[in-house]
């Protein structure tokens, strides 16, 4: 993943400006990865760079020469459309504030932000409780989200699926699919803390507790539903580059590949501009488009996005052994020892043909605190050891429980420590390029 300040907006003369810092740096980082292997980058696209000016009022240009310098090194692109700001997150090495313009209609209605129930306001990202209220300026936050992601389609149309092959869709605090129940930031928090709720909560094991952790999980669902389905529908329009997603007969099974990201042994997905057919137009956030290729077979395409969608889902792996999981419930995902609280989020990314991103594969049990009752699933955070690229590369190369389903690695991040360990890191990709043993 390229440094979270890659694209930085350049105040001077009164104005501002999107610039690409450190561009000459940028461009050998660039050839080493290439030259060593590496498939692709993962950037940050901020939404308070891109959109400071006002509503709707978008500047590409820094990300316009990031991105042509990245596929000019025949590099992927997976783009975060980051609808948070950095500075109060594990890693934020920079700030990067909301729009200033959404700052100001926070000022003039603070309940746009997420209050816990000590009344204290969390203004990293929007609450998903407004979604659908016209508090931006006549929008709703939905719908800026929507005109966001459609706007960088539009712009960088050459590059769908050709350069850029995901599109991941920020849904909350650091990007992640979660409450902000874990304020670092403000220091309201210290690992392994619980976290905060955003809602009054009593015990989470009495029949109101499981009706209040149902409801409250229930609507970080329908939150990445609503947008997930909004940005689907805005880029599955008539004339918008589409790939093939699968074929499947007229009986409505499926064959081939499931939509998501593309893996790093395969090629890039080619755009196709074939538009639907006018009796069934791509405007619906829950189907594909389908096109009859033997009318005598029944057999069907199923179309996609050229850039598949994706999302950012948190690795709150402390209390993760305790029977309640108290930490995961907080962040809102209601997962205990008897509950899987991830089947519901990986419905609703099937449904929409999107990929999950998850964090800190390559953590252990052991380098954390009894106490704190680990069992990393991820968390923010990079090791260089021999260890933690061994467990990475296992689970790569199809010796675990992921065999089958980890289609990519990101390594987080890109700077001056990957470089001063680049042996270390060179091993570490030909194992994961090299062949199986």
């Amino acid at each position: 993943m390229l440094p979270l300040d890659t694209v930085w907006l350049l105040e001077r003369d009164g104005g501002a400006q999107p610039v690409l810092i450190r561009e000459k740096a940028m461009a050998v980082g660039l050839e080493m990865l290439s030259a060593a292997g590496v498939s692709g980058v993962m950037v940050d696209v901020w939404w308070g760079i891109v959109e400071h000016a006002g509503p709707r009022r978008y500047d590409w240009s820094a990300y316009r020469r990031l991105f042509d310098a990245v596929a000019a090194k025949g590099l992927r692109i997976q783009a975060v459309m980051s609808f948070h700001a950095a500075g109060g997150n594990v890693g934020d090495t920079c700030t990067i504030p909301l729009p200033r313009w959404v700052v100001k209609a926070g000022e003039a209605d603070p309940d746009i932000f997420y209050t816990d129930a000590h009344g204290a306001r969390n203004r990293e990202c929007l609450s998903l409780g407004c979604d659908e209220a016209p508090v931006l300026a006549g929008r709703t936050p939905v719908a800026a989200y929507r005109d966001f992601a459609a706007a960088f389609a539009a712009e960088f149309r050459d590059l769908l699926g050709s350069g850029i092959t995901e599109i991941t869709l920020g849904l909350g605090p650091a990007g992640e699919l979660r409450y902000p129940s874990y304020p670092e930031g403000d220091g309201r928090w210290r690992f392994p803390g619980t976290g905060f709720f955003h809602d009054v909560h009593g015990r989470w094991d009495t029949e109101y507790g499981r009706f209040f952790l149902g409801w409250y999980s229930g609507l970080l669902v329908e939150h990445a539903d609503r947008v997930l389905g909004a940005v689907r529908a805005a880029l599955s329009g008539p004339g918008w580059p589409r790939v093939l997603a699968s074929r499947g007969g007229g009986s409505g099974g499926v064959g081939g590949a499931a939509p998501g990201a593309t893996g790093h042994r395969g090629g890039p997905p080619h755009p196709a501009d074939a538009p639907p057919p006018a009796s069934h137009p791509a405007t619906s956030a829950s189907h594909q488009t389908t096109t009859p290729l033997d009318a005598s077979a029944s057999t069907l395409l199923r179309f996609r996005p050229a850039a598949a969608l994706g999302v950012k889902l948190a690795g709150v792996h402390w209390w993760y052994t305790t029977r309640a999981h108290a930490a995961e419930l907080t962040a809102g995902v209601y997962n205990t020892r008897q509950r899987d609280g991830y089947e519901g989020i990986m419905r609703v990314l099937a449904r929409h043909g999107a990929a999950a991103s998850f964090t800190c594969v390559e953590m252990r049990d052991c380098e954390h605190p009894a106490e704190a009752a680990c069992s990393p699933e991820g968390l923010l955070g990079q090791r260089y050891d021999r260890a933690a690229f061994d467990k990475i590369a296992e689970s790569a190369v199809g010796r675990s429980v992921l065999a089958g389903r980890l289609e990519k690695i990101t390594f987080l991040r890109m700077g001056d420590m990957m470089v001063d360990n680049w042996d270390a890191f060179s091993s570490f990709l030909q194992r994961l390029t090299g062949p199986l043993c």
